[in-house]
């Protein structure tokens, strides 16, 4: 289900990690072990920073594609999609590293009509074959007015776990969150080559705020 992170600070998959952390931090500093206590406790600061789940002003423009994550973009690129929207598509990359946020968002308004989990290697999410070749997540999202976006979460050389809490037939909603990635990752996004694009290589985005594209109102192209 999307946005059950709303609400709390961080996302639930990582409060473990931040209990552990803290914990063994609390544990140390009941034995006064003052080194062990200080890193310990270091860890379970970043760890808690690092699932934080902040709030983003959803942009109400209509046909606006918002960034389905936080980093900066790394490439954009006309090609041909060959396993969903077996079509040619402009493919924008975002590169999250361990220091932005990682809770991934809606891109746009729609319907999923598919989610596929596919297995694969854990390369640098910053190089080109990241793209076909490690694990990843693809949510397939058809907007109301029929238009097709994909959205895909792929796993980096540090990121082993990709959460997805959306599944097919859900009604969504732009800037709704709908997982994350831990420790490093990337996403791309595939819009249709009508889409007008809004950013450019190198620049950096906010999930759920920064709008990436604007979809071409295919209405009043029909009339």
């Amino acid at each position: 289900m999307a946005d059950r992170a709303v609400g709390i600070p961080i996302v639930r998959e990582g409060i473990p990690f931040v209990a552990t952390a803290g914990g063994a931090a609390a544990l140390a500093g009941a034995l006064g072990w003052t080194g062990p206590t200080l890193v310990l406790g270091v860890v379970a600061l970043f760890t808690a920073w690092f699932f934080r789940n902040p709030r983003r002003i959803v942009p109400l423009l209509p046909g606006a594609v918002v960034s389905p994550g936080d980093g900066r973009i790394i490439a954009i690129a006309e090609e041909f999609e060959p396993r969903f929207l077996k079509e040619p598509s402009t493919r924008i990359s975002i590169f999250l590293n361990v220091f932005d946020v990682h809770v991934n968002r809606i891109p746009c308004e729609g319907t999923v009509e598919d989610v596929v989990y596919q297995p694969g290697r854990f390369l640098a999410a910053n190089r080109p074959e990241a793209t076909l070749r490690n694990e990843q997540n693809a949510l397939m999202i058809r907007t109301p007015q029929g238009q097709k976006v994909l959205c895909v979460q792929v796993a980096g050389l540090i990121a082993r776990r990709i959460v997805c809490w959306t599944s097919p037939g859900e009604r969504v909603g732009r800037g709704e969150r709908f997982g994350l990635i831990r420790f490093g990752s990337r996403m791309d996004v595939f819009l249709p080559l009508r889409a007008t694009l809004r950013v450019g290589v190198g620049e950096h985005v906010k999930g759920g705020e920064t709008i990436l594209a604007e979809l071409a109102d295919i209405s009043l192209e029909a009339k």
